[in-house]
């Protein structure tokens, strides 16, 4: 009897971690989101603007791998590329609240406004797990009027 209590706490066991991997190869790291934004700023360099913009909207690898995802705002705070949510290009950043209230474009481009690269942390929905999540954008410049991110979720 202890031999079949002891398998199946072991079959439980190695369930509940295997879905716990499951759950977490379904998120992208902070290692990942930084290297599909250095990805982005080549691709950038690359092919001009308006290709890379519309590169990075279409929402495909390289810049669109699970819940991370390029965006890019212009210095008005202007969505021009998202590979997350393509119908919010032609938008206002400002219109994007995070969990607190606060303008998630006007965040970015106060950070932008003292580094041209670095990272901006606030809570925000994650559409892949349908909750809110604290979320960090990685940004970089990439010209004078326009910046680009990729952000990463962790759960709370």
């Amino acid at each position: 009897m202890r031999s079949l209590a002891t398998c199946t706490s072991l079959l439980i066991a190695l369930t509940l971690s295997v879905a716990s991997l499951a759950g977490a190869a379904d998120r992208g790291t902070e290692a990942e989101a930084k290297s599909m934004l250095d990805k982005a700023a080549e691709h950038f360099k690359a092919v001009g603007r308006e290709r890379a913009l519309a590169d990075f909207t279409a929402g495909k690898a390289p810049f669109r791998d699970r819940d991370l995802y390029v965006l890019c705002v212009d210095s008005k705070h202007v969505i021009v590329a998202n590979g997350g949510y393509a119908t919010f290009v032609g938008s206002s950043a400002d219109t994007i609240l995070d969990a607190n209230g606060a303008p998630v474009g006007q965040a970015l481009w106060n950070a932008a406004g003292t580094r041209p690269s670095g990272s901006v942390p606030y809570p925000l929905f994650n559409p892949v797990t349908k909750k809110p999540e604290n979320k960090t954008t990685f940004y970089r410049k990439l010209a004078d009027d326009l910046l680009c991110g990729v952000g990463v979720y962790s759960a709370r």
